[in-house]
């Protein structure tokens, strides 16, 4: 497994969420930055605005914590997610993927969404969930379009965050795919806005009907 950001990682067969399980070993000092939850089964896993994740066996469903002076000095808290998750796309491009990242937090292949991407900071500490699907999917979404070992998947993933690259780094390549978004909507306050007319601002968030919207979860 890749050193420096993430010394220590945990493997369960089953947990609730490793998000909310991550959370709550932090909170009471069972765990410390930086760390990692990896799960084969999640019996209520996190997905967009709070529904709950499908979450078979055979996917990936990981949570991380990094302390945030284990970052690049330019990534705000508003950034955090398209960050996390256009290094994860990246990282799975240079593998052969045709995955691209719909703003702010969710990786699709075509039209289709592959896997969901949260985050949450609380004193220093972001925690950061994955789930993506590897093997399996319900009827509306996808599989990763390439064959990769899970473990060898965060390898990688966690070798590159390791390389700590800038945010104006990440944001210069993402503004780009940032237009493929536009064909989409997102719910923001519990309505569906399409993206057509989004203007990517450089923190990550948009403007939309000249309102500035920073996440959609």
């Amino acid at each position: 497994m890749a050193k420096g950001l993430v010394l220590e990682i945990e493997y369960l067969c089953e947990c609730q969420s490793t998000q909310i399980k991550l959370i709550e070993d932090i909170k009471s000092f069972k765990k410390s930055p930086p760390c990692a939850l990896i799960a084969d089964y999640q019996s209520n896993g996190i997905g967009s605005r709070a529904n709950s994740w499908q979450s078979p066996k055979g996917n990936l469903y990981l949570s991380f914590a990094l302390n945030e002076n284990d970052l690049p000095k330019d990534l705000e808290p508003a950034s955090a997610s398209i960050y996390f998750a256009f290094i994860l796309v990246l990282t799975l491009r240079d593998m052969g993927s045709k995955l691209w990242l719909k703003w702010p937090n969710d990786i699709y292949l075509g039209n289709r969404k592959i896997a969901g991407i949260i985050t949450t900071k609380s004193k220093g500490v972001y925690i950061c969930g994955i789930g993506m699907n590897l093997k399996n999917s319900p009827h509306y979404a996808d599989c990763l379009d390439i064959e990769l070992n899970r473990d060898l998947i965060v390898d990688l993933y966690f070798k590159n965050l390791n390389l700590k690259p800038q945010w104006k780094q990440i944001f210069s390549k993402y503004l780009i795919e940032f237009e493929l978004s536009k064909n989409f909507c997102v719910h923001i306050d519990d309505e569906q806005v399409s993206l057509s007319g989004a203007i990517l601002q450089n923190d990550g968030s948009i403007i939309i009907n000249n309102k500035r919207v920073y996440s959609a979860r």
